[in-house]
């Protein structure tokens, strides 16, 4: 079965990753149409892998039918989206964020719906398949600790010559969705101040959330969020502009730090930083159990091929035994893979509606977390976690 994929948005994510994949297996996929607010975009990504049926909004795409599923690359929430989708009967590959409230996701969940999977491609990495499968027997985890390094997105995307607009869009069509993100800024936080909001919507929820899709792949996801910060330090030797990045973290990207107990009773550590100067995307999970340690470095997301390397330390005889394990097997590809064998036989997903869900309230709590601690005011679905601490 080659399944005909409509493509919505086709930014970075779309330009770097998904669409060099689905053009390397035709076996499995034919780009059916591509769909983009920017007329220029999709003329030109159009052109480079010779897709005929271009559209510049969603409605318009599945209206001209043809399609067995879409891929939803775009920016934002795309709940809406994939509501859109699911009432035409399409499986739906929904990259993060799924949604900004678990409001949104619940109104997905309500009924029937085609299939979903949600694009958590380190969940597909073979080093966090192979940890998992380590894992599966101990049942004394007690502690796992992530970090995540992340520089600007220009210095990881330069090798890839995004195309991107050379005109801005137009100020109706900006105004809109400047209009929808207030609308989802007030449900899930309130009236908190810009800062936090970008901080919940592009750190955690567009970021962060991958540790916790790696916390579940090992079956040990937060239990609890008991300590949480936020903070932002300038330096006087900065040299590189936090440009593009500034509409998805703020005008100064933050760290941040949250901690507390696992489901099966061990404790976890997330922290987060915004390094304009790092060097390289540096991405560390790192398990601690009675008989050793699983470690995991993950390179940049966007080298495709690049190996994430797994780390395995335990006790052999008197002596320290460490196995250090690499493969270029693409997760995204991989991932690939696994929402084609969902589409034709029906074969679950590692992450769906629910998953998704329990991310974003993770999210939530670490923002809660926050502002109890700090008193920072919020509302929202953010605020109810405070009332039930209370």
């Amino acid at each position: 079965m080659i399944i005909r994929m409509g493509i919505l948005g086709l930014g970075a994510v779309a330009q770097a990753v998904h669409l060099p994949l689905l053009a390397k297996r035709p076996d499995l996929y034919d780009i059916a149409a591509v769909c983009d607010l920017s007329p220029e975009v999709t003329g030109v990504i159009g052109s480079r892998y010779g897709v005929a049926r271009r559209f510049h909004h969603l409605t318009d795409m599945l209206d001209a039918g043809g399609l067995d599923a879409v891929m939803i690359l775009s920016r934002g929430s795309h709940a809406a989206a994939v509501q859109a989708i699911f009432a035409r009967g399409l499986p739906v590959f929904c990259e993060k964020p799924l949604a900004y409230t678990t409001g949104e996701v619940d109104e997905l969940i309500e009924g029937d719906h085609p299939a979903i999977l949600l694009g958590y491609m380190k969940q597909y990495d073979p080093a966090v398949i192979e940890a998992a499968r380590l894992l599966a027997d101990v049942d004394d985890i007690r502690s796992i600790e992530a970090t995540v390094l992340h520089p600007t997105g220009a210095s990881q995307l330069a090798f890839a010559r995004v195309a991107g607009p050379s005109t801005p869009l137009p100020p109706q069509v900006q105004a809109e969705m400047d209009a929808e993100d207030l609308v989802l800024r007030r449900a899930a936080v309130g009236e908190a101040d810009e800062s936090l909001w970008r901080a919940y919507r592009g750190a955690l929820v567009s970021s962060l959330a991958h540790d916790l899709s790696i916390m579940r792949s090992f079956d040990s996801p937060p239990a609890t969020v008991d300590f949480a910060d936020m903070w932002r330090q300038s330096s006087r030797h900065a040299r590189r502009d936090v440009g593009r990045d500034r509409k998805s973290f703020g005008d100064h990207p933050p760290s941040i730090s949250a901690t507390g107990i696992l489901a099966a009773g061990g404790r976890f550590t997330l922290a987060w930083h915004y390094l304009p100067d790092f060097p390289a995307y540096r991405e560390t999970v790192r398990v601690v159990h009675g008989r050793g340690t699983v470690e995991l470095t993950f390179p940049s997301p966007y080298l495709l091929h690049a190996p994430t390397e797994l780390v395995v330390t335990t006790l052999d005889g008197d002596a320290e035994r460490r196995v250090v394990r690499r493969s270029v097997t693409e997760a995204f590809e991989t991932q690939l893979e696994a929402f084609h064998a969902m589409v034709r036989d029906g074969v679950e997903p590692r992450s769906g509606l629910a998953a998704g869900r329990a991310d974003i309230l993770d999210c939530q709590r670490i923002v809660a977390a926050y502002a109890a601690r700090t008193g920072t005011p919020v509302g929202g679905e953010v605020a109810r976690h405070l009332e039930r601490a209370l």
